[in-house]
């Protein structure tokens, strides 16, 4: 990462966090929320529950598409007015997905409100890190990404209390009020920066044509769909198979959470002390819980455990952002970017896929051995390749 440029130091680099910080927090309420909402908005909308989970997906596609899209065509935009822009569009997807009177229009409208996600995250990280002076850039990011965090334990059951008091519509009219304070707040707070001049979509695009790069977002993809898979549904499952009251929720969400923010916490210690062997460590780990919640469903309290342990999935964040960092080269906002559109791609495919499971009749916990699956492809995925790592390794020293 460069050194902080020339008239770049934010006057008051707290207040620079913040303002990222709360973008990160509307992205992840609009992204989380809807799993509470999910039986809500199936009866508004007259689809059935498990159909919701295209809206899901669909905003994940969303983020896919946008973040190496919005990274590459960007490259040279000043960095403070792509965020900006980057909120207005999420602003526009979420206040006009409030207003959707019909269920496809809505699974396109959340494709528009996925689309600045991954470019949001991986730009905010590059201008929190050049916001402050450059021996506090590590901590300035570390707070930006609070805001994602906060988001899952805090942003998303508020969300789903105000859908559940005063109609779905409510949760993604917040996130549209919040995605346009966070615009005026990166304009009055955030300094100006330059793009880098030497920046280019061809620079930024290289990192997807690396075998290391590549196989690194295919764990992300797979590994982390199962986390998903079961979070996606949680709710309807713990109403159907464990008898659990509507009321309770918002805490499915940030018993998840808290899940998270452990799981965060830990992953990111076990990728600093070995980080090619925390990878597989941590899938294992997925392939357990998921499959646990499988037969914990059926009872609330094991039921409410297991969603904790199932949101300690994310331990495999740390570990996979670190890896691609690693192996991206110098296109580090490329880098930054699609780990974020491969977590959502994940999201699209644990949650298409245990809707298919769903309704071809089996249980709502059966989104728990879908899971397990997605956690063993993810292994494969690795392990097929550092194969073919090694192999190479071995054929430039012959």
């Amino acid at each position: 990462m460069s050194t902080t440029p020339s008239g770049a130091t934010a006057r008051h680099p707290r207040l620079a966090e913040l303002a990222l910080a709360l973008g990160g927090f509307g992205i992840g309420t609009s992204e989380f929320v809807i799993m509470g909402l999910l039986e809500r908005v199936a009866g508004d909308l007259q689809v059935a529950a498990a159909d919701v989970g295209y809206a899901i997906s669909s905003y994940a596609l969303g983020v896919v598409v946008g973040a190496p899209l919005i990274s590459a065509l960007a490259a040279r935009v000043p960095r403070r007015t792509l965020l900006i822009v980057l909120m207005l569009v999420f602003a526009v997807g979420n206040v006009a997905s409030a207003l959707a009177t019909s269920f496809w229009p809505f699974v396109g409208l959340r494709f528009l409100a996925g689309l600045p996600h991954g470019a949001y995250f991986g730009v905010a990280a590059l201008v929190a890190a050049n916001a402050v002076p450059i021996e506090q850039r590590a901590r300035a990011v570390s707070r930006v990404m609070l805001g994602l965090t906060t988001a899952i334990l805090v942003g998303a059951p508020l969300a789903t209390w105000a859908g559940q008091w005063l109609g779905w519509q409510s949760a993604f009219l917040g996130v549209g009020a919040i995605a346009l304070t966070t615009a005026v707040l990166i304009r009055l707070w955030v300094p100006t920066q330059a793009a880098d001049p030497h920046a280019s979509p061809k620079r930024e695009l290289s990192a997807l044509v690396k075998q290391r790069v590549l196989f690194t977002l295919g764990v992300a993809s797979i590994g982390f769909g199962g986390m998903f898979a079961v979070f996606s549904y949680v709710v309807p499952t713990l109403s159907a198979q464990a008898g659990m009251r509507e009321a309770i929720g918002p805490w499915v969400l940030t018993i998840f959470g808290i899940g998270t923010i452990v799981g965060n916490l830990v992953g990111a210690r076990l990728a600093d002390k070995n980080l090619l062997k925390a990878i597989p460590r941590i899938l294992i780990w997925c392939l357990v819980v998921q499959a646990g919640f499988f037969f914990a469903a059926n009872h609330l309290i094991a039921g409410l455990l297991f969603v904790g342990l199932v949101g300690t999935s994310m331990a495999l964040g740390p570990a996979l952002q670190t890896r691609l960092m690693d192996v991206a080269g110098d296109a580090q906002t490329m880098a930054a970017s699609m780990n974020h559109a491969a977590f959502n791609c994940a999201n699209a495919l644990g949650a298409w896929l245990a809707a298919v499971v769903i309704k071809g009749g089996a249980p709502w916990s059966a989104s728990g051995l879908v899971g397990a699956v997605l956690a063993l492809g993810g292994l494969a995925m690795f392990f097929t390749g550092r194969y073919l790592e090694r192999r190479e390794a071995n054929a430039a020293v012959a």
